[in-house]
C-alpha cells in the first residue's frame, strides 16, 4: 500500500557506558523478531566498554513515519509497530500517530474504515455520491462536492495526507 522510505530501525544504547560518558550502542533492524532484537542487544552489551553492562535504552529510531517509539518501549511493541509500518508505509506511521500511538485503533481503521486514497476530499464526495445516486445531468453542475467533502471531513471522516494530492480517507466511527 504505502511505500517505505527508509529502513525501520532503532538505536539501542548501553546505559552503563552512557552514564560513564561514553557512547556505545547499535542500530538494529526493528522489523525482525523481538527475540532477535534482544539477542543483538545482548551482543552489544557484551561488547560494552563497561564490564557487566546490563541496562539499555532506545535512544533513537528511524523509519517509523511519525509513530513514536519511547526510550523504554519493549521489543514486542517495537516489532509490532515496525511490522504495521512495513506493511502500510508512511500511511501506517501517520495513522498510528493520529491515534496517539494506539496500534489497535490504527489496525481497526485500516481493516474496517479505510475508503482509499484520493487526490482531494471532493473527489471522494463525488465518487461516493455518484455510486449511490443517479445524478441528472441538469443537476450535476450545481452540486458542490468541495463543500460536501469539507462537511464530511468535519464530522464523518479521518483524513491522513501522505503527500501532494495523496489523501487517505477513513470513516471516523
Amino acid at each position: 500500500m504505502g511505500e517505505q522510505k527508509e529502513e525501520i530501525r532503532i538505536y539501542v544504547a548501553c546505559l552503563a557506558a552512557y552514564n560513564s560518558g561514553a557512547l556505545h550502542g547499535r542500530w538494529i533492524d526493528a522489523t525482525q523478531d523481538a527475540a532477535d532484537i534482544q539477542s543483538e542487544v545482548r551482543e552489544m552489551l557484551a561488547a560494552s566498554p563497561i564490564a557487566g553492562a546490563e541496562e539499555w535504552a532506545i535512544h533513537d529510531y528511524e523509519g517509523f513515519e511519525g509513530a513514536q517509539v519511547s526510550e523504554y518501549d519493549g521489543f514486542e511493541r517495537v516489532t509490532e509497530l515496525a511490522a504495521f509500518i512495513a506493511e502500510h508505509g508512511e500511511l501506517g506511521g501517520k495513522l498510528i500517530e493520529y491515534f496517539g500511538g494506539d496500534l489497535d485503533d490504527a489496525r481497526r481503521a485500516m481493516e474496517d474504515c479505510y475508503y482509499g486514497e484520493y487526490s482531494r476530499v471532493a473527489d471522494f464526495a463525488q465518487e461516493s455520491t455518484e455510486n449511490i445516486h443517479d445524478i441528472p445531468e441538469a443537476l450535476a453542475p450545481y452540486i458542490d462536492y468541495e463543500a460536501m467533502g469539507r462537511d464530511w471531513a468535519i464530522s464523518d471522516l479521518i483524513l491522513i495526507e501522505t503527500g501532494f494530492e495523496e489523501v487517505h480517507i477513513f470513516a471516523s466511527h
